[in-house]
């Protein structure tokens, strides 16, 4: 009762990740198809369900997606900790302004990038185009799908198709 149940809705888009106490209510309650399970079952006096592990909601539920928080943790996340100027994964990383705030460069996430000590201080407070550097991608704020990727430590294999981890 303690494992974690990923929620789809109607069209297979991840919506949340619940207990699996509340997925068996719904399935109980005929809310939600039962998509992916666990090995085990859960026993009552005259029933067992299946353990779930992905669950689907019978009706699609328009659900406005919660905002990534703009935070030096969320931003080495999204970097996957790797320097975006060299490449490199070493430690520990810095948080860099692609346009300096000299240069008005806000605190976004289209212009803020991990970047290692020796990038960061070879930028300097310039542009990375006035000291001849180039990003390995341009940043770009993360999705939804972030945010759930990044609740779980660890996801249950049955999950990987629907969080898009394979």
């Amino acid at each position: 009762m303690l494992r974690k149940v990923l929620v789809l809705n109607q069209n297979y888009e991840p919506l949340a990740i619940t207990s699996a106490k509340r997925a068996i209510s719904l399935l109980y309650l005929n809310r939600v198809q039962l998509v992916e399970r666990y090995a085990c079952e859960i026993h009552s006096v005259s029933l067992a369900l299946p353990c779930p592990s992905v669950i689907r909601l019978h009706s699609y539920v328009h659900k406005p997606y919660k905002e990534v928080v703009l935070n030096r943790k969320n931003i080495l996340k999204r970097d996957h900790n790797i320097c975006q100027y060299c490449g490199k994964n070493s430690q520990p990383m810095t948080i860099d302004h692609v346009i300096p705030k000299s240069y008005g460069g806000k605190d976004t996430w289209e212009n803020l990038v991990c970047a290692c000590i020796r990038c960061n201080t070879k930028k300097g407070n310039h542009t990375p185009d006035e000291v001849g550097m180039k990003l390995m991608k341009p940043p770009r704020k993360p999705s939804h799908l972030f945010y759930l990727q990044s609740m779980i430590s660890k996801a249950h294999q049955t999950w990987k198709p629907y969080l898009f981890l394979e």
